[in-house]
């Protein structure tokens, strides 16, 4: 069975180094997953998120002429759900609320202003 660029496959961490893990996948090939590709955020140890047997879902990134295999953990990720787009009617409507919202405040301010200064 031969690794495919884009596939995305189930492995088990076999080693953590500074720049990366290796992880063994289904097919007895292994693979490294470069500590830019861990997560989505910085990673400045990457022993706080991968251990040895772990077990990490991975993406093929690459398999090179000599055979070495790049992988991402953060690339397999499911991509998260996406915000429902607003429909301008929505927005017309916050944006009336808001407006009413803050002219009743800035009348309530001039109110109490005028007050202190004795109702000019």
């Amino acid at each position: 069975m031969s690794v495919e660029v884009g596939e995305k496959l189930v492995g088990k961490v076999t080693g953590v180094k500074p720049f990366g893990a290796f992880v063994e996948l289904p097919n007895g090939k292994s693979g490294l997953v470069h500590i830019s590709e861990v997560a989505n955020k910085f990673v400045e140890d990457i022993n706080d998120h991968l251990k040895v047997n772990d077990e990490v879902e991975v993406k093929v990134l690459s398999v090179g002429d000599d055979g070495k295999i790049s992988l991402s953990i953060k690339q397999a990720e499911k991509p998260k759900k996406q915000r429902r787009a607003q429909s301008p009617e929505d927005f017309e409507k916050k944006l009336s609320n808001f407006l009413k919202d803050s002219e009743e405040r800035m009348s309530s301010i001039k109110r109490q202003a005028d007050a202190r200064r004795g109702g000019r």
